[in-house]
């Protein structure tokens, strides 16, 4: 799969999430081009502050593989990875990190986010992870615009 096809693979996993009233975060995990863990942030659910997008999509990945060390895997997430999970993608050794909006968006649509960018961290960390930012933007965006008509959404 293409990595349109596979972000747009995150992008479907956040509406699924939207519908089940969780927030608007979907994260694709992928290998060799084929998804393994594609995931909704589930913090409402699961009453879990850390069960953001690409948590639950590592969690998944690593159970599907049977492995930490998701080397050479890449994470399409709707939205830039906050430091925590930038982290675990960095700990995880996911090669690659390809999101739509940026954590700016998320701070206007209401999250608690911390302004430190996967760029930043990238560079502060010396990780090896590469980041790609800014991919298919304009549909990340408009998750925003659909959770934001929920009258019962939750921020965090």
């Amino acid at each position: 799969m293409t990595d349109t096809e596979l972000m747009r693979r995150a992008i479907e996993a956040a509406r699924e999430g939207i519908a089940a009233g969780q927030t608007p975060f979907g994260a694709c995990i992928a290998k060799g081009g084929k998804p393994v863990a594609c995931c909704h942030n589930r913090v409402w659910k699961d009453t879990d502050i850390t069960a953001h997008a690409e948590i639950v999509a590592i969690r998944e990945a690593c159970r599907k593989l049977g492995t930490v060390d998701l080397s050479g895997c890449v994470i399409y997430t709707t939205t830039e990875p906050c430091p925590m999970c930038f982290s675990a993608c960095h700990w995880a050794r996911i090669s690659r990190i390809v999101f739509g909006t940026g954590i700016p968006d998320a701070q206007r649509a209401g999250f608690s986010e911390l302004t430190i960018s996967n760029g930043q961290m990238t560079e502060m960390g010396k990780s090896p992870v590469r980041v790609e930012g800014g991919f298919l933007r304009d549909e990340a965006a408009k998750l925003f615009e659909e959770w934001g008509r929920d009258p019962g959404r939750r921020k965090y």
